[in-house]
């Protein structure tokens, strides 16, 4: 591919490997890499994420990860077993290590950002200045999984401050 000219569009054969490259992975692609990485966790909440992931992108996901009223009124960024109510309008984009991502309110963005490993936030275009930086800070203090109520042993179950300073300090 050393002699195709740079500065010109790819096209016919010569797109196809670049375009290989761009392809972004679809819901059940995600969900199975997600799966095949988690296959030996012995984590049961990652485990639990990644079942729930393979089932949406099935499109078969329980009646009970569906909102009562079934209108969806919290952000897309709010776990179905989290039961805090977003805290205002989806202001940033939270996207995890094969960058699929959830809009969300600060409040829901942090507590993704906080269970994911290799995540990253960014302000959408009309959130108001420091959304990101704000959820960055509060994910740094939240708990992976925050609403679960159970003993965190392991450096997976805390946050990245509590592991900075050696352990669980709740």
């Amino acid at each position: 591919m050393s002699d195709v000219n740079v500065r010109q569009p790819l096209c016919g054969a010569a797109a196809r490997p670049v375009g290989d490259q761009l392809h972004e992975p679809s819901d059940l692609e995600v969900a199975i890499s997600v799966a095949q990485q988690l296959h030996d966790s012995d984590q049961i909440l990652s485990l639990r994420e990644a079942l729930r992931l393979l089932l949406r992108a099935l499109d078969a996901e329980p009646a009970s990860s569906v909102p009562a009223n079934g209108t969806g009124d919290r952000c897309p960024a709010a776990h179905p077993d989290d039961p805090s109510p977003c805290n205002g309008p989806a202001v940033v984009t939270v996207l995890d290590a094969t960058n699929a991502g959830a809009d969300g309110c600060e409040h829901h963005g942090a507590r993704l950002l906080a269970s994911l490993e290799g995540g990253r936030v960014y302000g959408l275009p009309d959130a108001p200045d420091g959304a990101a930086v704000r959820v960055f800070q509060t994910a740094d203090t939240t708990r992976p999984f925050a609403w679960v109520d159970a003993p965190r042993t392991k450096p997976s179950q805390r946050s990245h401050a509590e592991n900075r300073h050696g352990g669980e300090h709740a």
